[in-house]
């Protein structure tokens, strides 16, 4: 995926991970979240029961935190679940 960087395979900083993303709309092209708006989640399950679209809360699969230029921490959405 372009746009952004890949996890260190010699750490654990970056994980892919399951979560409840907060977003004005889902789109396919809007892949970074900031960490404020990702609400980790212990499984695709639990992701999934959770979801709301109705209150713009959607399950995805994330990939981070990473750190961004701007210095804030961010979550990339790598797949928006269903």
């Amino acid at each position: 995926m372009r746009g952004f960087v890949p996890p260190d395979p010699y750490t654990d900083v970056s994980n892919l991970e399951f979560a409840i993303v907060y977003a004005p709309r889902r789109k396919a092209n809007r892949n970074r979240i900031p960490q404020s708006c990702v609400e980790l989640k212990n499984s695709k399950e639990q992701a999934l029961e959770q979801s709301d679209p109705d209150s713009k809360r959607y399950a995805a699969k994330v990939l981070g935190p990473s750190k961004s230029s701007e210095g804030q921490y961010i979550f990339y959405v790598m797949e928006w679940l269903e």
